[in-house]
């Protein structure tokens, strides 16, 4: 009994250390917290998670109107890849604006990366770098009457237009860390329309909980995310796409034009709304075991 205790321990402790290390991003206003049911299923299915708060998100106290440059906002995802051993390879998977960040890693640690998935998320090869980059998704304020407001982007950045939210009202809420004379430096969809728009398909407790711990965005430092141009290093990476049928904030077709810009690997889709670790958490899991299953045919 005592050796097949011992052998079936040992069972799960090479499991989990042959199994892949995903390592999780959240998007603007989040936080690692969204991450917590997909976290819980594939830790107790043996799998080693990291979840990432970046800048002024989650459990960082930096102030979000103090975060002009993507560089900075992204730093904690690339301190964290910077310091995984060379011989370590993660899944890296990004959520809306997360997938800039995981763009921005896979142009400088694609080495350390197995595979890079983007769910609902903004995959731009080189970020806001060309003028159809800045076409597609930059501006995102526009001056009317005086007054700044925000365009259909200013708060979850894509292509092809990013969400026009003008049919649900006005959503956001914005700070002037610059002065009020100046463009907003973060926004943040306003309570009352944070369920209509981002959770429609979730749980009640968990876009009660998203709305007690969404924070305002940086919305300066999204606009500054250009990427060098290096494609040998950045095609190195497998990419995975997970569309969301059922999106408010990067709506189906513009996922679409994502995907046919810079077509990935593979596409799937998930009958969700734009928060799919919320509405379908074991669907989003089988996924991500579906693709890292299969994510060594990509290096």
């Amino acid at each position: 009994m005592g050796e097949e205790v011992m052998m079936s321990m040992t069972e799960k402790e090479t499991a989990a250390m042959n199994n892949p290390h995903f390592v999780l991003v959240h998007g603007i206003g989040g936080g690692a917290w969204c991450w917590y049911k997909i976290k819980c299923l594939m830790e107790n299915s043996g799998y080693k998670v990291s979840c990432i708060d970046l800048k002024g998100a989650g459990t960082d106290r930096s102030d979000a109107n103090s975060i002009v440059s993507f560089d900075d906002y992204n730093k904690p995802l690339m301190d964290f890849m910077s310091a995984l051993p060379h011989t370590e390879q993660v899944i890296l998977v990004g959520h809306s604006a997360g997938g800039l960040s995981v763009t921005q890693a896979t142009h400088k640690f694609a080495n350390k990366i197995r595979l890079a998935v983007y769910v609902a998320a903004t995959m731009l090869k080189s970020g806001f770098l060309t003028d159809q980059d800045i076409k597609d998704g930059l501006l995102l304020v526009t001056l009317r009457d005086g007054s700044w407001f925000p365009s259909a982007n200013c708060f979850h950045i894509g292509l092809a237009g990013v969400p026009d939210l003008s049919q649900f009202g006005d959503v956001y809420e914005l700070g002037f860390g610059l002065g009020a004379e100046q463009p907003p430096t973060t926004a943040i969809v306003k309570k009352e329309f944070q369920r209509k728009i981002i959770y429609q398909m979730s749980p009640q407790e968990d876009s009660t909980l998203a709305a007690m711990l969404l924070r305002p965005g940086p919305i300066l430092a999204l606009q500054s995310a250009r990427f060098k141009e290096d494609g040998e290093m950045v095609e190195k990476v497998g990419r995975i796409y997970i569309k969301t049928v059922h999106d408010n904030v990067i709506k189906p077709e513009q996922q679409e034009a994502m995907i046919k810009r810079w077509p990935p690997s593979q596409v799937h889709v998930l009958d969700s709304d734009h928060s799919p670790f919320f509405s379908a958490p074991f669907s989003l899991f089988g996924l991500l075991l579906k693709v890292a299953a299969t994510s060594a045919g990509y290096k």
